[in-house]
């Protein structure tokens, strides 16, 4: 009887295909970096590691922040729905939203597939999504890993994974401890339900059938405020800022405030999209979907009052910030006041 030949292939795991998404990525990338680029001749895509030029940048006492996320069930959908070629702005806006919290640049992006088996058409749709993100936070994608693991996904399932790191003067970081009493919380608009809450949506979606036109946007990709949020900080015009992510805006705005002031926000002030109406019509409680979505704020600042105006000028008319709330000194941290307007 002959013996069976063992082989990586053959256990699941296509090097050659592998190599292949690695040198489409490192075309793709060498078309993306700007011509102005003092790290396009670093050539990082296939390297060991991804190195970056800070030099150019002549930042007084650089301080470099890092953060790191994925878009968790957001993936059941966008592949269900075949919507995989926006996904991948989900990833790297999951990453830099939160570096601008602190004020910081973002510089670089990389990115970690899994998957069960390597499909390229799957895969590519994916990186444009990637490139995508990372030309609109402003930022380059230097690497990342795909890892073929057959046995550990089941059949075509796999998950992402994204890594930033920017830059910020030590003297330019945000700081919960710059809010002062008086100062106003704005609230800038979200594109939809942005990367968090889809375990709660998919279960919805398993007893109710969506209207169409709250269905087109069901997984709208994440807005980047990168641009927006450092034009501010160069102008100084905020004190502090929160991401509006998992455990929606109860949870993440008092992230952002010293503990001994009170962060008082008037919830009938929330300009409410009808995603998140047809949600809640789904007998789910205001305070579920409170801590569990971004309700229509997917980002927040707070700054003195008499800079909202100045504020304003830095965003589209479809971004434009509102006020929401205010801080004051009062023996509570979180003070919700007044019904959400659904």
């Amino acid at each position: 009887m002959k013996k069976k030949l063992y082989s990586y292939k053959n256990s699941g795991v296509n090097i050659s295909l592998g190599n292949k998404f690695v040198k489409h990525i490192s075309q793709l990338t060498k078309k993306n970096v700007k011509k102005t680029s003092k790290n396009k001749q670093l050539n990082n895509i296939g390297s060991f590691g991804s190195l970056y030029d800070i030099n150019s940048l002549k930042i007084k006492n650089p301080i470099i922040v890092s953060c790191t996320d994925g878009v968790g069930t957001k993936l059941e959908l966008s592949d269900k729905f075949n919507q995989l070629q926006t996904i991948g702005i989900d990833l790297v806006a999951m990453c830099v939203n939160d570096l601008i919290v602190q004020g910081a640049k973002p510089l670089f992006f990389l990115d970690y597939i899994a998957i069960d088996k390597i499909n390229l058409t799957k895969l590519k749709k994916i990186l444009r999504g990637i490139l995508k993100g990372c030309k609109l936070a402003q930022c380059e994608l230097v690497g990342g890993e795909t890892a073929e693991m057959p046995g550990i996904y089941k059949k075509n399932k796999f998950d992402l994974a994204g890594f930033s790191t920017g830059i910020v003067s030590k003297k330019k970081i945000l700081k919960k401890e710059n809010v002062k009493k008086g100062d106003i919380i704005l609230a800038i608009p979200s594109s939809g339900i942005h990367s968090n809450g889809y375990s709660l949506v998919r279960n919805v979606l398993k007893n109710n059938k969506i209207p169409f036109k709250i269905k087109r946007n069901l997984l709208k990709p994440t807005k980047i405020y990168v641009n927006e949020i450092l034009n501010l900080c160069k102008k100084n015009l905020i004190h502090s800022a929160a991401n509006i992510t998992g455990g929606g805006i109860v949870e993440n705005i008092i992230r952002s405030v010293p503990s001994n002031l009170t962060v008082n926000i008037d919830l009938s002030k929330i300009k409410m999209q009808k995603i998140f109406s047809w949600l809640k019509s789904k007998n789910i409680s205001d305070k579920e979907m409170l801590r569990t979505f971004n309700c229509s704020v997917g980002f927040c600042i707070i700054a003195k009052k008499n800079n909202y105006k100045k504020i304003k000028r830095y965003f589209p008319k479809n971004y434009s910030p509102y006020q929401i709330g205010f801080i004051s000194e009062d023996n509570m941290q979180l003070n919700l006041y007044n019904k959400l307007q659904w």
